[in-house]
């Protein structure tokens, strides 16, 4: 690249993606390395009824989809997320879930790389450390690094070129699951299995599994679609025709692989339980069944699997993280640099800094991957403000054009948030208890530059509308404290920490209603929206 094609960026993003380039974009984001391991760890939680916990998890996100889908027909800008919560309740509420959701994104390229590395490190042993910590040598974090390289050079594609790549990845991604539920079916014998073990699972089991076995976080990944907004050339058909169509797509493939899973286990695979499934070896329980089914040619698939679909994750990550440090620049949000722009209309320095980043996570501590998963557990809170974005806009902003009008948002909308909030009352105590330190550490760092360091006054920093955000996380955390999960203290039963969820989380959205910018406001930052278009 020359000088001028990094130096003087337009500025502006190319409106190239069509719907398919947009579907594909969101579904390799979702089927990742993740549908490798998702059925097994359903299983061993919930038994036969992990197949529900699939269709639970997707309905929950179907909901949530669902109203980012009229909200993406509204923002039909890149990063779209960030652009969305500052109409709703101002720039501070945008700033925060901004960065919220860069977080969520920058880790998960770096545990694509590393996955890949810790399964050649299986054939060429140089990669992991032999102490069992799962932590890089230094040759492995050298070849992670090398392997983010190439998904940030591939990223400073034009969006075209780069969606071109990504779908013939997503063929793949979306084939080999697809021949593995239909080898894995067609070998079984043991149809009995369904009935095996009943007493080593429960219900509760079946919504615990959503969280702890990966499977909500496995549907995430539909925001790509919307995060690309900006570069879509017909957003307002593209990207709902784009965020539903992958959801349902995503969801087929994953309550297939789960049917297929539980239907290839013998008796002899559950005689201490279900949760006591376990199967040795690097090539994971899809290849390990394959194996003792006697189907060595679908183990080899799944061994190449292991590169492809990693990688194809990783790459769409660095698009999507890239565009959302796009907004974070737009916005104001952060430095205005990250706008900057090559000829081919690519944020390369958002990309390089989603690669920086991804480094950094790289670093050999073995605490890191306890931090990405609580680091990951943020999207579910950036999802949750969705709906609440979506009933504001309604209200404050009825005659505005919507493309796409969700019907019955009244009722869909509140179930949305409800779900979104359910998905992190099972999450459990433990877990919730890190998440939110991470974010009121945050919150007080950022209140503190604000006030002490810039100066600004508190009129300025927009308190009446965002002490909502207070009553949300601090009754979500105290919920979860009177919950049983995550070593929560069984205060409350589940069922009835569920009914206590749904009822608070009503009290937050009439909160979150009454702390909106005013109508007329909110019009005023949406009309600036369109004309920075």
């Amino acid at each position: 690249m020359t000088a001028t094609a990094f130096g003087k960026g337009t500025g502006k993003l190319r409106r190239d993606a069509g719907v398919i380039g947009l579907l594909f974009a969101s579904t390799t984001s979702m089927i990742g390395s993740g549908w490798l391991f998702g059925a097994y760890h359903a299983s061993k939680i919930a038994g036969p009824l992990s197949v529900w916990s699939w269709i639970i998890g997707a309905a929950i996100v179907m909901l949530i989809a669902l109203c980012f889908a009229e909200l993406s027909t509204m923002f039909s800008k890149s990063g779209a997320l960030v652009h969305m919560s500052h109409a709703s309740h101002g720039a501070t509420l945008g700033r925060l879930w901004g960065w919220m959701l860069f977080l969520s994104y920058a880790p998960v390229p770096a545990v694509e790389a590393e996955g890949i590395v810790t399964y050649a490190n299986n054939y060429l042993p140089y990669f992991i450390k032999p102490d069992g910590s799962g932590t890089l040598t230094g040759m492995g974090f050298l070849a992670s690094a090398v392997l983010l390289s190439v998904l940030a050079l591939l990223n400073m594609l034009a969006i075209r070129a780069l969606l071109r790549v990504n779908n013939t990845v997503t063929w793949w991604k979306i084939a080999v699951p697809l021949i593995t539920v239909v080898g894995l079916i067609a070998a079984s014998s043991h149809w009995g299995v369904w009935h095996a073990a009943a007493s080593t699972y429960s219900s509760q089991g079946m919504f615990t599994a959503i969280p702890a076995a990966g499977i909500v976080f496995s549907f995430l990944g539909f925001r790509t679609a919307i995060d690309l907004g900006g570069e879509s050339s017909n957003p307002g058909r593209n990207i709902p025709l784009a965020v539903i169509g992958s959801v349902l797509l995503a969801a087929l493939i994953y309550v297939l692989l789960q049917v297929a899973f539980i239907m290839a286990l013998s008796p002899a695979d559950l005689k201490d339980g279900w949760s006591k499934l376990n199967f040795v070896g690097s090539a994971g329980p899809f290849a390990g069944l394959a194996a003792t089914l006697g189907m060595g040619w679908l183990a080899t698939l799944l061994y190449i699997d292991a590169y492809v679909s990693p990688g194809g994750t990783g790459l769409m990550y660095i698009t999507g993280g890239s565009r959302i440090l796009y907004a974070v620049g737009e916005t104001d949000s952060g430095p205005q640099s990250l706008t900057k722009t090559t000829g081919s209309g690519v944020p390369w320095l958002a990309v390089i800094v989603m690669w920086a980043v991804g480094v950094f996570f790289l670093l050999p501590f073995p605490a890191w991957q306890l931090l990405v998963g609580y680091i990951t557990s943020i999207t579910v809170l950036t999802y949750g403000l969705g709906p609440i974005v979506l009933m504001v806009l309604r209200r404050s902003q009825p005659d505005a054009p919507r493309t796409f009008k969700l019907a019955g948002a009244g009722l869909l909308a509140p179930l949305a948030f409800i779900a979104s909030n359910l998905v992190i009352y099972w999450t459990g105590f433990y877990t919730n208890s890190v998440l939110f330190l991470i974010l009121g550490a945050g919150f007080v760092i950022y209140a503190l530059v604000f006030h002490i360091v810039q100066k600004k006054p508190a009129a300025e920093f927009g308190w009446n509308h965002i002490t909502w955000l207070l009553a949300w996380f601090g009754g979500m955390w105290v919920l979860s404290a009177l919950g049983a999960t995550g070593h929560g203290f069984a205060l409350v039963g589940f069922w009835t920490g569920m009914i206590l969820v749904a009822i608070w989380s009503l009290v937050v959205i009439w909160f979150a209603l009454n702390s909106s910018l005013p109508a007329e406001e909110t019009g005023e930052v949406m009309e600036r929206m369109q004309l920075g278009n």
